[in-house]
């Protein structure tokens, strides 16, 4: 029968494969993003399942702010064509036309976006919620060794689990250029190797 910790999530047998730490010091990625200093230190956004996407109501209220723009200028067209200023007419009609195709890719990409993270969360959440974050040496990892086997640092995590679940192109510059470590071979979860181990 498996102990849990006072947590309520992370078995006690759980122990970080870098520094052999254990207990409350590891705990699973859900439980470590739950806890209250978890946001002002910026540990959720570092283990972040998906990337924030606008919702609905926010790509509606870019679309009527993006016609509304639209509208104005193409009021500008129309003031110059009864006032036959040739300058008024051109470049309102242009800037309507700008702001109404502007528009339309602003949205469409913002539904995009929804649906990529929409198909993607399934995967993300079976990758994010086995795993575990060791406080003592903030590395993240998988207690059985699969589907990783090795720890993580947080941002090798992320660029894992998001390009596992088709978050890649979501990624910033920084965590593009961020390296996973090979693969270790996978073993049984009770080595007796661990370094450092307590």
């Amino acid at each position: 029968m498996a102990s849990v910790g006072e947590f309520g999530a992370a078995p006690l047998m759980a122990v970080c494969p870098r520094c052999g730490a254990s207990g409350p010091s590891v705990r699973t990625v859900p439980d470590a993003c739950a806890a209250p200093e978890s946001p002002g230190s910026g540990l959720s956004d570092r283990l972040a399942k998906a990337p924030g996407t606008e919702s609905r109501f926010d790509s509606v209220l870019h679309f009527l702010e993006g016609m509304a723009l639209t509208a104005v200028c193409a009021g500008l067209a129309q003031h110059g064509v009864q006032n036959d200023k040739p300058l008024f007419t051109i470049g309102g009609a242009v800037l309507a036309v700008l702001l109404f195709v502007g528009t339309l890719w602003v949205i469409r990409g913002e539904a995009r976006e929804r649906a990529t993270v929409t198909a993607g969360r399934p995967r993300a959440d079976e990758l994010w919620n086995t795993a575990h974050y060791c406080a003592s040496c903030e590395s993240v990892f998988y207690p059985t060794g699969s589907p990783w086997s090795g720890p993580l640092t947080t941002d090798q995590f992320r660029k894992y689990v998001w390009t596992e679940a088709g978050f890649d192109k979501q990624l910033e510059e920084q965590l593009r250029q961020v390296e996973l470590p090979p693969r270790a071979p996978a073993g049984p979860a009770t080595s007796g190797g661990a370094p450092d181990h307590a």
